[in-house]
């Protein structure tokens, strides 16, 4: 069967939270990102936007009923209905829908979400440091040995972006060709099974004075590597501080 991917017009990324984590999460990222939280929306007022000062908003919070938190990204798109069979198409099931959201999870078990596009355009610039520019830009999927192969060739398939993948590494990229806020990297995980899930990855002009920024914060180091410093937010969540250029998921870049 040919499959034919999306047209993703915008990508963000969620940090889901249960109730008694938000306010830690949210001071936290906010002061992280230099962005201020935006106005509240849903049904419960369960979405809360980080707001760059120079562009639409790509980092939301969710607060959530569960007591694990975790990160999934929300896919913008023009025609939400022949979208969702695309993906079911793929491999995709389909958790739960409306006509203004439909959450899903991918053939390794990561949720995610279809929205409507609302006309998001313009993507941040980097924030500016005493220790070097960074900025969210990345939001990476692990997947456990078992899954990796299919649940790359879904998100190469959904997205139909640029997939880097020289065949020796772990990594591999993808990237939109238009310029969005954030781009997918895939990561292999020794492990045999266990469902997919993801984490947040910045990029950073200095990485040891920027891990030592969110240090400061609140954030735990856990693990230096030669490219990237992981640390433990405090609310818990794993995430990432990269050497990468910020800003060199863009085109042209």
């Amino acid at each position: 069967m040919h499959h034919v991917g999306l047209a993703v017009r915008w990508l963000c990324a969620f940090i889901d939270l249960p109730a008694d984590l938000v306010q830690t999460a949210e001071l936290f990222w906010s002061t992280v990102t230099g962005q201020p939280t935006g106005e509240p929306s849903g049904d419960h007022q369960e979405f809360v936007p980080l707001q760059p000062a120079d562009g639409d908003p790509h980092l939301w919070f969710q607060h959530i009923g569960t007591s694990t938190p975790g990160v999934h990204p929300d896919l913008s798109v023009e025609d939400l209905a022949a979208a969702v069979q695309a993906a079911t198409s793929m491999g995709a099931t389909v958790v739960r829908g409306s006509d203004r959201l439909v959450s899903l999870s991918s053939p390794g078990g990561l949720p995610f979400c279809l929205v409507p596009f609302h006309e998001e355009r313009r993507a941040s610039t980097p924030a500016d440091w005493p220790t070097g520019a960074s900025m969210v830009d990345q939001l990476c999927i692990d997947a456990p040995l078992d899954r990796i192969d299919r649940e790359t060739r879904f998100w190469a398939q959904l997205t139909c972006w640029r997939l880097q993948d020289d065949g020796g590494s772990e990594f591999a990229t993808l990237t939109s060709y238009d310029d969005l806020p954030m781009r997918f990297l895939l990561q292999r995980l020794d492990e045999p099974g266990g469902q997919v899930r993801a984490h947040l990855d910045l990029a950073s002009e200095r990485r040891d004075p920027e891990v030592e920024r969110h240090r400061t914060l609140g954030a735990e180091p856990v693990r230096r590597t030669s490219g990237w410093t992981t640390l433990r937010d405090p609310a818990g969540l794993a995430y990432c501080v990269t050497d990468r250029k910020p800003s060199s998921n863009r085109r042209g870049q």
